[in-house]
């Protein structure tokens, strides 16, 4: 019998500074997410970071925070129940989905015992991150590996690395701009913002930037665009040290400039709008485009729980357990 552990990055338990201190503690302090030596970098968490940044960050999060909870954490719940659904349409029979965040609560380890107190012996692994990176992938290995090595039994597991291209990805992004320009038109841009990472991990190896813009030139196609119609961008960078350019707050902020008054943005590295879409872009972005000039942004919502992203969730894990007996 096979199951499902749907993975994403995680969200604080609440909108605090405690709470967010500790989600912020587990996130940089995994190697996968800050490579720097510990001896470096442990005092400046310690001693900088996690002494200044939370205070801060929970008022951001207060800013987006539902009646429900994290905006991340709803969604993705409503994601776990729609994919249950499907494969359960799919295969005829109930298939489990569980939850597991890299950070924070349902952690991995919770994921994956729930699956086993249900019999599961057989495990689809599915990090929601279109996109590969060792920032975000391979950390889950890391912490899906880290798991198992304590278990007396290992099951067979089999882990989604990427979907950067996949038909129904690409779909479910262009059908998401579809609907809002059959509604009420097209803007003079199309902005993909992905999530940065530094520019270093892509000299060493990562192949995140050249799947980034994969993803946006196949989307571009979908739609029709012509060069001059969309634009790749990077969000969310961190630190001194130079990350994927162009930014996104930079880009925004020049474009009125350039005679670009009306923009339309999505994110589509995000599987879930969370504090970085909702807040970042959502209302960040918006002020820094308007204050420059700007007259009209738009922000298209992330894939979250939507129809065509459960149809490509179930056909990836269709995919992954090809020869397993699904009974």
């Amino acid at each position: 019998m096979f199951g499902v552990l749907l993975v994403n990055l995680g969200t604080p338990d609440a909108p605090d500074a405690p709470s967010v201190r500790r989600f912020l503690k587990q996130f940089l302090s995994d190697p996968r997410v800050v490579d720097l030596s510990p001896w470096i970098w442990k005092p400046i968490l310690n001693g900088i970071i996690l002494n200044t940044r939370p205070a801060k960050v929970a008022k951001l999060y207060q800013s987006i925070w539902w009646d429900e909870g994290s905006p991340l954490m709803v969604i993705s719940q409503r994601q776990r129940q729609k994919l249950a659904a499907e494969l359960s349409s799919l295969y005829g029979h109930e298939v489990p989905v569980e939850l597991g965040m890299s950070y924070g609560s349902p952690s991995l380890s919770q994921g994956l015992e729930n699956l086993k107190a249900q019999g599961i012996d057989r495990v689809v692994v599915l990090p929601l991150y279109p996109q590969y990176s060792c920032s975000t992938v391979a950390s889950v290995f890391d912490g899906v590996a880290g798991v198992l090595k304590s278990w007396r039994r290992l099951p067979d597991w089999r882990m989604v690395r990427e979907y950067y291209r996949h038909p129904l990805y690409i779909r479910a992004l262009a059908d998401s701009v579809r609907r809002l320009w059959e509604a009420d038109g097209k803007a003079e841009l199309l902005l993909m913002s992905f999530h940065g990472v530094p520019l270093r991990y892509i000299t060493e190896g990562d192949p995140y930037q050249a799947q980034c813009q994969e993803t946006a030139r196949l989307v571009a196609k979908e739609l029709g665009l012509g060069n001059d119609e969309w634009q790749v961008c990077f969000q969310s960078r961190f630190g001194k040290e130079e990350w994927l350019t162009p930014y996104t707050d930079e880009l925004l902020e020049s474009l009125p400039g350039k005679g670009v008054k009306k923009v339309d943005i999505m994110c589509p590295a995000f599987s879930a709008d969370c504090l970085e879409t909702l807040e970042e872009i959502a209302e960040g972005g918006k002020e820094s485009f308007i204050h420059a000039g700007g007259e009209q942004y738009r922000v298209i919502s992330c894939l979250n729980d939507d129809d065509g992203h459960i149809r490509l969730l179930a056909e990836l894990v269709r995919e992954q357990s090809l020869g397993w007996q699904v009974g």
